[in-house]
């Protein structure tokens, strides 16, 4: 019968918050050295803190945005329209190089696939084996025509 008096005790006990509270003091001794300590002793000084709860957060110190990071912000780096339009015709033209080394390396990348899917290994009896093999030239297929698109829609939005 105890026990089960221990055990009523414990789940009403476990359903009530307890807060802990001790002063706290901070001593110095003769050599300058600061210890802080919850037991009074001679030439310390008791602190009074505020519960956590009721310390309000630090304010978030303003982020200025770096000088002229935006155009319509004064003392921002103008360029006239014949620079900005050379530097996009530039970077159009890089754009299309791009484009056309990632449509050779497609069409190099398809073409070793499907050599890879004609042959069959005679240690290949198993599928797995040969999709093993064959996954690198897969991915490499993919990774292309996505480089593709990314590059078809970079020229899309280029000016």
């Amino acid at each position: 019968m105890p026990s089960r008096a221990w055990v009523v005790v414990a789940l009403l006990g476990a359903g009530v918050p307890f807060t802990a509270h001790a002063d706290i003091y901070k001593c110095v001794d003769g050599s300058g050295h600061v210890t802080y300590s919850n037991i009074v002793q001679a030439g310390c000084q008791k602190l009074n803190l505020e519960p956590l709860s009721t310390i309000p957060p630090p304010p978030k110190p303003a982020v200025k945005p770096a000088a002229g990071a935006r155009s319509g912000q004064p003392g921002f780096p103008r360029v006239d329209a014949g620079t900005q339009k050379k530097r996009d015709g530039d970077r159009r033209k890089i754009l299309d190089d791009e484009l056309a080394t990632e449509e050779r390396e497609l069409e190099e990348a398809r073409k070793a696939l499907a050599e890879q899917e004609a042959l069959r290994y005679g240690s290949e009896r198993n599928y797995q084996r040969f999709l093993d093999r064959v996954a690198p030239y897969r991915e490499a297929v993919a990774r292309h025509e996505r480089n593709i698109e990314a590059l078809k829609r970079e020229l899309a939005n280029a000016r």
